[in-house]
């Protein structure tokens, strides 16, 4: 199966925690520390996920500090995107939503680099 494809599943996995965790949250703390929650959780999960089914290799601490950093890096977009469209109007509970759509395939081309380099 191409990496591609197991990114998606686990990216579906953890996207799914996230929102969950999110959506639960978001009724009783503010929107951002639910999202950073629910961001936090689901990018541990992803981590060890992506390492051994998506690109068959054991977690390292170099690999969890490239991950991070490639993380760190969509955080920010996640972040900034949610509180643009709340601004924007859109509902706390759909807001995530499109942030999903366009922050997700960036993360993808980051975190391929850091377990793959530039190899292929």
């Amino acid at each position: 199966m191409p990496a591609f494809i197991k990114f998606v599943i686990v990216g579906i996995g953890a996207t799914a925690l996230h929102y969950g965790i999110y959506f639960i949250l978001q009724h009783f703390i503010n929107v951002n520390v639910a999202y950073t929650a629910g961001y936090v959780l689901s990018f541990i999960a992803n981590f060890y996920l992506t390492a051994y089914f998506t690109f068959g290799q054991k977690p390292s601490l170099l690999r969890a500090i490239g991950f991070g950093g490639a993380h760190l890096c969509n955080y920010l977009i996640h972040i900034g995107l949610l509180n643009l469209f709340l601004a924007l109007g859109v509902t706390k509970t759909l807001a995530p939503i499109p942030v999903f759509a366009i922050a997700i395939p960036a993360n993808f081309v980051m975190v391929r680099f850091v377990f793959k380099g530039k190899r292929q």
